[in-house]
């Protein structure tokens, strides 16, 4: 419940700080003295939408904090022990407007997104707005009070939930078969690419392999001429070839060794040299004879990398490189493939979903039936206590399987006659707007009995309700207030007087500055402000004696 609300420089409110308690808390003021500034202010720090213009005048910011007493509050306490923001059993959610139209919002002195502010707040209180009646005839806006009243949570989580994987394998589908052709056209440039490649067969390292081949081929004669050339000055020339020379001078050196064998090393050297220049001859020798001039092996070879080269140059690759384009063609082919069998996997799914969505659809729409049935009757007995003794209000939960949406299929429609003879017929066509009004407020009470909200706010919902009536709205209320927390801004003393508290807003000036003052009446203060409610600014023994038999009803 909300224990304690303390405002600072907010719209013409310079310091209040107002302690609140279980039970019904009426609040009345005189017109214009700012008896929904509280309200206004509470709802700011519940996440409601800040202006530069709440600050007051002359004053840097505005401050507003909000404790709550948590006590009997579970869902709250496990969503700030989640977000790691609990403190015990009580909560401060406070909100900072600067000057400029910038606001902050803290929990527990923690500061916080504005939605964590919504988020906790509607689990804490519900404040039902003096244009509630209006809202009413809304289709959503019934839709949501009928679910609040069945209070089918999970069913409707289970619902989102379903509807949104539906949803999602729609799109899915559609984004495939939206690709389809594309897919179709790349295939078919694939199949085209693979026939080519496939009658190329290309190899892996065998473009550097025949590379090396051609050029040995493609040169053989030059590669023989200049061979055997080196081979003569080596060998086998007749004249002066350098084995024949080397064995003159190995001769020499000989003799010099045996005059001199310092020379030792140097003839060791040269006879190594002899056996080197007859290894290197004798390979020589081998290498010529093996080397094949086979001009057709070098025609095959020059095909080969020619058409190598060519279809590499029209992927855009290096000649090396095709036998790894080949084996990526293949791949991406066998995705295609895959993806093209994929499509009734995917219909399936949407199949699936959907059908999964409507039994969760159907099952709502019974518990909605159900309940929709069970509210009627409470409204329409509320109607007849609150001076429409012909009044019926009946709750039309029409299923179209064909309007599937994240909340089910159903379309909520409430009808209401208010005169015998009449036909249900649409709020709008219908109800006045004092008739409206009372239906509105029957609504919002007996809904506000199944909500798990700890505390309601009514603000000044009994507009163009007024004698019996009033008095019969003052009762629902107190008794609302027996079991959760209640506060009601309102102008009629019926009301007023069925308040377990009273507040009084007044406002004071001094010519330059207004400021608006709240504060708790004792029942001689209460008699004397109930007594102005019934006779206007006068007070007499009439309106006293009226007041009193109201506190004491």
């Amino acid at each position: 419940m909300l224990a304690q609300l303390t405002i600072s420089n907010f719209a013409i409110v310079r310091e209040l700080e107002i302690d609140f308690h279980h039970g019904m808390t009426a609040i009345t003021g005189e017109t214009g003295a700012g008896k929904s500034i509280a309200i206004d202010a509470l709802g700011l720090c519940l996440g409601g939408r800040a202006e530069a213009d709440m600050v007051r005048r002359g004053a840097s910011r505005a401050d507003l904090c909000a404790r709550f007493s948590l006590k009997d509050t579970p869902a709250a306490l496990r969503w700030l022990e989640e977000n790691q923001l609990d403190d015990g059993r009580e909560c401060l959610l406070r909100r900072v407007i600067s000057s400029d139209g910038r606001s902050r919002g803290f929990i527990n002195g923690t500061a916080v997104p504005l939605s964590q502010l919504r988020d906790l707040g509607q689990m804490l209180i519900q404040i039902h707005g003096q244009h509630a009646h209006q809202l009413l005839l809304k289709p959503e806006h019934q839709k949501n009070l009928l679910d609040g009243y069945a209070g089918e949570t999970a069913l409707l989580q289970q619902m989102a939930e379903r509807y949104r994987e539906w949803h999602q394998s729609c799109r899915t589908l559609a984004q495939y078969q939206q690709l389809a052709q594309e897919r179709a056209s790349r295939t078919e440039l694939l199949n085209y690419q693979l026939k080519e490649l496939n009658e190329f067969s290309p190899v892996a390292g065998e473009f550097e392999q025949i590379d090396e081949e051609y050029k040995r081929l493609a040169n053989s004669g030059q590669l023989i001429s200049t061979s055997q050339q080196a081979l003569a000055i080596l060998a086998d020339g007749e004249d002066n070839n350098l084995q024949s020379q080397l064995y003159t001078v190995r001769h020499l050196m000989e003799e010099l060794a045996g005059m001199d064998s310092k020379l030792s090393g140097v003839l060791n050297m040269l006879e190594e040299a002899n056996i080197q220049i007859s290894e290197a001859s004798d390979e020589l020798r081998h290498y010529c004879d093996r080397l094949d001039l086979d001009p057709n092996r070098l025609y095959e070879l020059e095909q080969r990398i020619s058409r190598q080269i060519s279809l590499a140059r029209k992927h855009h690759i290096a000649p090396e490189e095709l036998p790894a384009f080949h084996q990526q063609v293949l791949e991406e082919l066998q995705q295609l493939d895959e993806q093209a069998s994929s499509q009734d996997e995917l219909m399936q799914a949407v199949t699936l979903h959907h059908q999964q969505a409507l039994s969760i659809a159907h099952e709502l729409h019974q518990r909605r039936a159900h309940y929709a049935a069970e509210l009627c009757e409470l409204i329409t007995e509320s109607m007849h206590s609150l001076s429409m003794p012909h009044g019926k209000l009946a709750i039309d939960v029409d299923f179209n399987e064909n309007h599937l949406t994240a909340e089910g299929a159903d379309r909520i429609d409430f009808r209401v006659t208010t005169n015998p003879g009449q036909p249900l017929q649409p709020l709008a066509k219908v109800a006045s707007g004092g008739e409206l009004s009372r239906i509105a407020l029957a609504i919002q009470v007996i809904t506000a009995r199944k909500m798990e909200t700890p505390a309601l706010i009514f603000d000044e919902v009994d507009v163009g309700i007024s004698g019996p009536t009033a008095a019969v709205v003052g009762k629902l209320l107190r008794q609302l207030g027996a079991s959760t927390q209640v506060m009601c801004v309102t102008h009629l003393p019926q009301v007023a007087g069925c308040g377990h508290h009273h507040f009084f807003v007044s406002k004071e000036t001094d010519g330059e500055m207004t400021e608006t003052h709240m504060q708790p009446l004792d029942k001689r203060s209460r008699l004397q402000e109930l007594a102005r409610l019934l006779g206007g600014s006068e007070v007499t023994r009439n309106t006293l004696a009226n007041a009193k038999e109201l506190l004491a009803a």
